[in-house]
């Protein structure tokens, strides 16, 4: 999973959260457009669209320039596909194939790789090093690191009881979380036509759910958990980093996140996973390739978060949308033909509805602005 999808995913100045709302939809644009303006590569400029409603992808200068800068696009676009379907199976093996069924704990792999390679990006200047402000700024920074962890870790619980393909029906409502959330919480609203569109995302999710042969309680419970977790840490950011010279790029907040989430983490591993040290020990000593797997799934983690940032900076945070749906029904394909668990017409359908939803809905957010 996406862990900042999810993830369900983060110019002259510190950017990452856009300046406080006046509409749902604002509070998306608004995130969108700080993910878009983060980085743009030398030498390019991107195509905004018609009346500069729809990014796609940059446009070089010349000749050469240009091709160099599309075949490295869309490198960086197979490796975000990749890395995203990658860590899905891999965390899904781990927590259900292989047998460790840790996933606190293996969030907590996941932190601690983000920690070590944000380190290793920020000093070789892969990333552009923001540095924390005041120590206000700190404690926002605690609490969206609270609501990521939660989402990662409810994400990771999930699997371990539902397949990924339920998993990711389930994660495609996070804008509709979202808008939901941006209503509740800072009473703003969509237009009504935007709205519309979030019923085929629901019915989607309710008829896959009732026609689900692997149903779990638990996993479908966490799942949803793990969305609105997801929804409420957007919202939450464009609240508490609303002021301009707070804001962070996506990987300098996840470098300063993650630390911070990996010391919450061992406690929950201490009181609810007391043995998984001891497990995975046993299984380095024990199986050979556990190392390589678990090196590869923590590590994962960090290169969804990058290659998301990478993606924007190359084409834009709209494009990201739309590629997290297609990435979405890839996966689900996938890991049916890998996992082999079994699937109804109904709830394909339902999927299908689900992902429809989601387009319709990124499509009237765009003609809105």
């Amino acid at each position: 999973m996406s862990l900042l999808s999810g993830a369900n995913g983060m110019s002259s100045g510190a950017r990452g959260a856009p300046d406080a709302p006046h509409n749902a939809g604002d509070l998306e644009e608004a995130l969108l457009k700080d993910k878009q303006r983060e980085a743009v590569p030398q030498g390019s400029q991107r195509w905004d669209g018609p009346q500069g409603k729809a990014p796609l992808l940059p446009i070089g200068h010349s000749g050469p320039k240009q091709s160099a800068l599309l075949i490295k696009t869309v490198l960086v676009i197979v490796i975000w596909f990749t890395s995203n379907i990658g860590i899905l199976l891999l965390n899904k093996h781990l927590l259900g194939g292989y047998g460790f069924r840790f996933p606190i704990f293996l969030t907590l792999c996941h932190m601690l790789a983000c920690v070590v390679l944000s380190q290793v990006a920020s000093a070789s200047g892969c990333v552009r090093h923001q540095p924390l402000r005041s120590r206000e700024q700190l404690v926002k920074v605690s609490v969206l690191a609270s609501a990521f962890l939660l989402a990662v870790v409810l994400g990771n619980v999930s699997l371990r009881y539902i397949p990924v393909s339920f998993a990711q029906a389930i994660g495609a409502a996070t804008p509709a979380a979202t808008a939901l959330f941006a209503l509740a919480l800072l009473r703003t609203a969509e237009r009504g036509v935007t709205y519309v569109t979030l019923l085929p995302i629901m019915a989607g999710i309710v008829l896959a759910t009732g026609f689900e042969p692997s149903f779990n309680t638990i996993g479908f419970l966490t799942a949803v958990s793990a969305t609105c977790a997801r929804a409420f840490k957007a919202v939450l950011q464009s609240v508490l980093l609303a002021d301009q010279s707070e804001k962070l790029d996506s990987m300098n907040l996840l470098r300063l996140m993650a630390p911070i989430a990996a010391t919450l983490t061992l406690p929950a591993v201490a009181l609810l996973e007391p043995t998984a040290p001891h497990v995975a020990w046993r299984l380095l000593l024990t199986q050979p390739g556990f190392a390589a797997l678990l090196v590869g799934n923590a590590s994962l983690a960090y290169v969804v978060n990058f290659t998301n940032f990478q993606v924007t900076h190359y084409t834009s945070a709209l494009t990201l949308q739309v590629l997290g749906c297609a990435k979405g029904v890839l996966a689900t394909a996938v890991s049916v033909l890998i996992f082999q668990n079994p699937v109804t017409v109904l709830g394909i359908g339902g999927y299908g509805m689900t992902v429809a939803g989601v387009f319709a809905y990124g499509y009237s957010k765009m003609k809105g602005k």
